[in-house]
């Protein structure tokens, strides 16, 4: 017990802690003028200012009223003193506070309001409280305590027969401090939970890229397991189709049999690692953009209406390609569905001599019905699809009110890669 004390308000009392500035970007700030709200940084700083004014004016008037103005207004210097210091010694303010108050009541003479005179009681009643909002709630107890003590040791040792004001003050004290505490606190709990919410959100973000990318795999290994099938039946086959084959050439497409096999087991082996146990492989071959029509078909018949342009001369694509192509579209059609419901979207795929062109763009929501965000995997997916195959994308809100997502898929870039 005596330890917390030591720690709280005798080790370190003359610790140097400037009060910082604070943000100008609140609510107070933000309603200020432009000219005034760079000054808002220092309205705390203003504050305890404004109060060691306060104090010098209680005891001059205390001392006007007793016929010593100038004595009192001396003695209201140490208060006021006080005060001030706790903009940079909030631990050594409090005890410079609390070893005058004896001092300003001797030098005032005035033993109606004792044990704190006027000055003193609003001065220390101040230091507590910015030295509680500065420091720890623990710091606060002892503060109360120890000015409770001075308290009943001043009406033992040194009171003369008068009233006395520690009762109201030390009523004064424990509200002031009370609700300081409590705000501290409610201030530390919103900044772990803001601190849990950010570590939340970056797991999720992780953990979402981390399915995106495993949903990937997935489909990839379709389409090269598919492309490794067609190798190795392939270099099984060719020697039958040579009428006597020398034999290098039927041990290079021995070997070329041999690597594709063993290719094909290590991408099935590596895919079992990300695979999830309750995963199905689908039945369906995977989509290509020449199934598109189909999914526009069904996004209509959910009541979006889609509009499709198609530029360039189409042709083939890689697996690859063709499957993120489509994955693409489906999940910006999805994101409209689920965003912007009544909006009207428009596709646009265009074959160009360098690669593949994909916009996805939808005007405002209308209607009445109600957006449903979803888990926020859509925009992470097709980042991660077009990043897989060193393409471009831009996902922005459009000036209209509505959303764009535009992808660029390099074609020759991803027919080396594959190959």
């Amino acid at each position: 017990m005596l330890q917390g004390l030591h720690r709280e308000l005798f080790h370190d009392v003359l610790a140097y802690r400037l009060l910082p500035p604070m943000g100008t970007d609140g609510p107070v700030a933000r309603r200020l003028p432009g000219f005034l709200r760079p000054y808002a940084a220092w309205r705390r700083h203003a504050l305890v200012v404004a109060a060691a004014f306060l104090v010098l004016c209680v005891a001059l008037q205390v001392g006007i009223g007793n016929g010593s103005g100038e004595l009192f207004l001396v003695s209201g210097f140490l208060p006021a003193a006080a005060v001030l210091l706790t903009l940079a010694r909030p631990v050594a303010a409090f005890w410079l506070s609390l070893l005058s108050t004896p001092f300003v009541a001797a030098l005032g003479d005035h033993w109606d309001d004792f044990p704190w005179p006027a000055a003193s009681f609003t001065a220390h009643l101040v230091v507590m409280t910015v030295v509680a909002a500065r420091t720890r709630p623990r710091t606060a107890a002892w503060m109360w305590v120890i000015s409770a003590l001075y308290g009943f040791f001043a009406e033992v040792l040194i009171n003369r027969g008068s009233g006395t004001n520690a009762p109201p003050f030390l009523v004064t004290a424990a509200v002031a401090l009370l609700v300081v505490t409590l705000l501290h606190v409610r201030r530390e709990a919103k900044e772990e939970v803001t601190a849990e919410r950010t570590v939340t959100a970056q797991e999720r973000s992780r953990r979402t890229l981390l399915e995106e990318r495993t949903t990937i795999a997935r489909e990839l290994h379709d389409v090269v397991a598919h492309h490794m099938s067609v190798v190795a039946i392939q270099a099984e086959a060719a020697p039958y189709r040579v009428e006597n084959p020398p034999p290098e050439l039927e041990q290079a497409f021995v070997t070329i049999r041999e690597n594709a096999v063993a290719a094909l087991t290590e991408l099935r082996r590596v895919l079992g690692v990300v695979r999830a146990e309750d995963y199905e492989a689908p039945d369906a071959p995977q989509p290509t953009l020449a199934d598109l029509d189909g999914l526009i078909a069904n996004v209509r018949d959910a009541g979006l209406a889609v509009d499709t342009a198609v530029t360039g001369a189409a042709r083939e694509l890689p697996p690859g390609v063709e499957l993120s192509a489509y994955r693409i579209v489906q999940e910006g059609l999805s994101n409209v569905l689920r965003h912007a419901p009544g909006a009207v979207a428009k596709v646009e795929v265009s074959y160009v001599l360098g690669g593949l062109g994909l916009r996805i763009v939808n005007g405002p929501a209308r209607g009445l019905v109600k957006p449903s965000p979803g888990a926020g995997h859509g925009i992470t997916g097709m980042r991660e699809r077009v990043t897989m195959l060193n393409g471009e994308m831009t996902a922005e809100p459009t000036a209209e009110g509505g959303y764009e997502v535009a992808a660029f898929i390099p074609v020759t870039a991803a027919v080396k890669e594959a190959s």
